[in-house]
C-alpha cells in the first residue's frame, strides 16, 4: 500500500498503457510473442556458439555476451509489464522499482561498452587479420568482456547509488518501467546534483563508446578502400554489416528519444520508443546476426549432424 509518509512508501502506480485499456489485451498477446521470441532467439545463439566449434571465435564470444544481456534486460522489464496488462491494480513495489531502475541503467551502459568491444573485434579482424588470434586471444577476450560488464557497473550503479531520496506524492510512474529520469521527478529533494551526475555519466557511458565505434569503423573504411578487388572489399564490409545494423538501431533509438525537439515530445511517444529499445530491439539482435551470416545459418545443421554421427556408434553397440 502507498503510505502517507514518503519515507515508507511500499508501492507505486505504474501507468504503462493503462490510458488505452482497449489496447492492453492486443499488447499483451503481441509482447508475449516478442518476449518468447527474444528469449528463444538469444538463447539459441548462445547454445549454437557453445556447441558448434566453428563459431567459437572472438566475434561470437562477444555476441554471446550481447545475447545474454538482451535476455536479462527483457526479463527485467517485460514480465512485470505483461502482468500489469492483466490486472486492474497497476502497481509496482518501490523496492522492485529501484532494482529495475539501477539494473536497466547498468545493462544499458554495459551494452554500449560491449558494442564498442565488438567494433574493436571487427577492426582487428579486418585491419590486422594475420595477428587477429594473437591480439584477441581467449584471455584478452575474457578480459574485454568482463571489462565491459565492470565498466557498465562502475560507471552507472556506483556513482548513482546515492540517489535514493524521499518520495513525494502522487506516487505515479507514468512510464512502462522504472527508469532513473522518470524516478527523479518523484523525489521531494532538490535533484540538481543527481541530474548533473546523470548527464556526466551518460556522456561517458554513451558518447565514449560511440566515439570508439566511429574511430574503429573509420580505420576499417580506410583499410577496406586500399583493397584492390571489389570482391575483397565486399567480403570485408559484409563482416561488419550485422554489427553496424545493431549499433545504428541502438544509438538511433537513443538519439530520437533524447535529442528530438521538445515540440515533438509526448509521454505516449516516449513509451513507444522505450518499448522499442527495451523489448523489440533485444528480439531483433539475434536475427540481425543470423540472417546474413552463413556460418550461423549453417550451425544448426552442423550441430545436428555431429549429434547424429555421435549416436551411430552407440546405436551399433546396442544392436550387438
Amino acid at each position: 500500500m502507498r503510505l502517507a509518509n514518503a519515507s515508507v512508501v511500499s508501492e507505486l502506480v505504474l501507468v504503462g498503457f493503462s490510458n488505452h485499456p482497449q489496447a492492453e489485451l492486443p499488447l499483451f498477446l503481441l509482447l508475449s510473442l516478442v518476449y518468447l521470441t527474444c528469449c528463444f532467439g538469444n538463447k539459441a545463439v548462445v547454445t549454437l556458439v557453445v556447441l558448434d566449434v566453428s563459431l567459437q571465435s572472438p566475434m561470437y564470444f562477444f555476441l554471446c555476451h550481447l545475447a545474454l544481456l538482451n535476455v536479462f534486460f527483457s526479463t527485467l522489464v517485460v514480465p512485470k509489464m505483461l502482468f500489469n496488462f492483466l490486472t486492474s491494480s497497476k502497481v509496482i513495489s518501490y523496492a522492485f522499482c529501484l532494482a529495475q531502475t539501477y539494473l536497466t541503467l547498468f545493462l544499458e551502459c554495459t551494452e554500449c561498452f560491449l558494442l564498442a568491444v565488438m567494433a574493436l573485434d571487427r577492426y582487428v579482424a579486418i585491419c590486422h587479420p594475420l595477428r587477429y588470434l594473437l591480439l584477441l586471444s581467449w584471455p584478452a577476450c575474457v578480459a574485454l568482456a568482463l571489462g565491459a560488464w565492470a565498466l557498465g557497473f562502475f560507471a552507472s550503479v556506483v556513482p548513482l547509488s546515492c540517489i535514493i531520496l524521499p518520495l513525494c506524492g502522487p506516487y505515479v510512474v507514468d512510464y512502462i518501467f522504472c527508469e532513473l529520469p522518470i524516478l527523479l521527478h518523484l523525489f521531494c529533494a532538490d535533484t540538481t546534483l543527481q541530474e548533473a551526475m546523470m548527464a556526466v555519466g551518460g556522456a561517458g557511458t554513451v558518447m565514449v563508446p560511440f566515439l570508439l565505434i566511429l574511430l574503429s569503423y573509420l580505420r576499417i573504411l580506410l583499410a577496406v578502400m586500399r583493397v584492390d578487388s571489389s570482391e575483397g572489399r565486399k567480403r570485408a564490409f559484409s563482416t561488419c554489416t550485422s554489427h553496424l545494423t545493431v549499433v545504428t538501431i541502438y544509438y538511433g533509438t537513443g538519439l530520437i528519444r533524447y535529442l528530438r525537439p521538445k515540440s515533438l515530445y509526448s509521454a505516449e511517444g516516449d513509451k513507444l520508443i522505450s518499448l522499442f529499445y527495451a523489448v523489440i530491439n533485444p528480439m531483433l539482435n539475434p536475427f540481425i546476426y543470423s540472417l546474413r551470416n552463413k556460418e550461423v545459418q549453417g550451425a544448426p545443421g552442423r550441430v545436428i549432424g555431429r549429434y547424429r554421427a555421435a549416436r551411430k556408434p552407440q546405436a551399433a553397440l546396442l544392436r550387438r
